[in-house]
């Protein structure tokens, strides 16, 4: 699936910077492609639509983040259950860990137990999954797992 079918925009993080009360962070990112694709791989055997739980959520660098900490990279959320790819779109470190620093505030400033963040995903406008999560997993330009700059949450052995 073609990376430019998507578009990908985030709410509610500035608030880590402006000293506003905490709001869950939320990705929305919008399919513009062939509907039937995106439906297939966000679906299980059985044709129904995984949940938070049958799914990751990644970000891998293509270059090191000590020589360029705008490292481009790419998000990714993945079948928990085959480790198939669902959708993945490019972005840059300092926008994903922005991201993810706004989702480890926002779980130790709220009582909020269905997630650190949001994930709406929807075509062409039309809301398809919202997946609330706690889990986002971020690996170096080799492959190997950032834990400083993952969100992990406690008790979580990986």
């Amino acid at each position: 699936m073609r990376r430019d079918y998507f578009e990908l925009a985030v709410e509610h993080i500035d608030w880590v910077e402006t000293g506003d009360a905490p709001e869950k962070p939320t990705v929305k990112i919008d399919f513009y492609g062939p509907a039937e694709l995106l439906q297939r791989r966000l679906s299980d055997v059985d044709g129904e639509l995984l949940d938070a739980k049958q799914t990751d959520v990644a970000f891998r660098l293509q270059e090191s983040l000590d020589e360029n900490p705008e490292a481009p990279g790419v998000v990714s959320v993945t079948n928990r259950i085959t480790g198939d790819f669902v959708l993945e779109l490019n972005e840059n470190a300092d926008d994903v860990l922005k991201f993810i620093r706004a989702a480890r505030e926002y779980g130790e400033a709220s009582d909020d137990d269905d997630g650190q963040y949001r994930v709406e995903l929807s075509i062409e406008g039309e809301p398809l999954v919202t997946y609330e999560k706690t889990t986002f997993l971020v690996y170096n330009d080799e492959g190997d797992l950032l834990r400083r700059q993952s969100l992990i949450p406690s008790g979580v052995e990986l």
